[in-house]
């Protein structure tokens, strides 16, 4: 059997949550956490938050639990942030090399052994470079294991597991909050039913373009011409969107009149992720397509019934000169029989 090494498994909520993993039979699970903490223990934030400038200096802590009925040996060390393409919140591999926040963190202890149910209190510094550009800056202080386990394909596989805290530090400066949307697909779904009016879907990427991290409500919008059949709804909501992050969102309308040629307008309203103000203020984000619905189905129905009028009209007209010809025979035998029943009379 060949060996490989399985994509790392993460946790890293807002509130960091216990990270169970296997253990030997009749043990238990392997469980342990990590959060914020002061020298004596967990104080209680939802994440590691800082604000500094250039260059500044900061000591912090994080308690690392083992909730395990067995000894656990971990591994600590801090990585860059990012984006997932679905939105969520994730660190590079850890073989990885940190370039960004993660490389400005160094733990007091890189490895750690927790006795059964413990915790110990891990101090560490984050030194922000002088040259640090201004914004948003994400990175995770993790807590690893790696376990052996094996795949339905009978392959040893190492697996590893992490769990940690959210580092978040916005460095001073000028702030660029701004989203874009790009990499937008249209797919239109119309049924043959011509009371079942079309669908719309569209699929888009949300770029932080700025230095901000931001959330914000996908939202979409079509009108037909003159502002007729106009639909609109809204996506689920951004938690938040890293700078230099994407995820990828998509928002359906559905029964949207088909009028023809229309307008689809794809926004976003950026909202600061933290809360807090930001100057400047960010500006909603949007995209403008053009797109043909064509009402296939009612047109079909249209000409059905005008084509069933057509009929109609023409064997009604059809049937008016039949019965104008036959009446018109009728007279004209009654007039021949008229003009020969007086000249037979008028030869007695």
């Amino acid at each position: 059997m060949r060996t490989r090494i399985a994509a790392a498994v993460l946790a890293l909520a807002t509130l960091t949550l216990p990270a169970p993993v296997p253990a030997a039979p009749g043990s238990g699970s392997l469980t342990w956490s990590v959060s914020p903490s002061g020298p004596k223990g967990p104080n209680g934030r939802p994440a590691l938050d800082y604000k500094l400038d250039p260059g500044a200096i900061v000591t912090d802590h994080v308690a690392v639990t083992n909730h395990s009925k067995q000894p656990l040996t971990l591994r600590l060390y801090a990585h860059d942030a990012f984006t997932t393409t679905g939105g969520g919140f994730d660190l590079r591999a850890g073989n990885a090399t940190p370039t960004d926040a993660g490389l400005w963190i160094k733990l007091g202890r890189q490895r750690i052994t927790l006795p059964a149910s413990s915790r110990v209190v891990v101090p560490f510094t984050l030194t922000v470079p002088a040259n640090a550009t201004p914004g948003d800056h994400a990175a995770g202080v993790v807590a690893s294991l790696v376990a052996g386990t094996t795949d339905a394909a009978g392959n040893k596989v190492s697996v590893d597991h992490r769990v940690g805290s959210r580092v978040y530090l916005r460095v001073t400066g000028p702030l660029q909050p701004s989203l874009t949307v790009t990499d937008v697909q249209i797919r239109t779904a119309t049924s043959w039913n011509p009371l079942k009016l079309p669908r719309v879907t569209a699929t888009f990427t949300i770029a932080n373009t700025g230095n901000v991290r931001l959330g914000g409500a996908p939202s979409a919008q079509i009108e037909g011409p003159f502002g007729l059949g106009v639909r609109t709804t809204t996506a689920t909501a951004v938690p938040e969107i890293l700078p230099g992050g994407s995820l990828t969102t998509t928002v359906a309308l559905n029964s949207v009149p088909p009028l023809f040629q229309e307008r689809l307008t794809l926004e976003i309203r950026p909202a600061p992720a933290d809360g807090r103000t930001v100057d400047p203020a960010p500006v909603r984000a949007a995209s403008q397509h053009v797109l043909w619905l064509m009402p296939w189905p009612q047109l079909a129905l249209i000409a059905l019934a005008t084509a069933l009028l057509v009929a109609w009209l023409y064997a009604r007209r059809r049937r008016n000169r039949r019965m104008r010809a036959a009446l018109a025979a009728a007279e004209k035998r009654g007039r021949e029989q008229a003009t020969a029943t007086l000249e037979k009379e008028g030869t007695r």
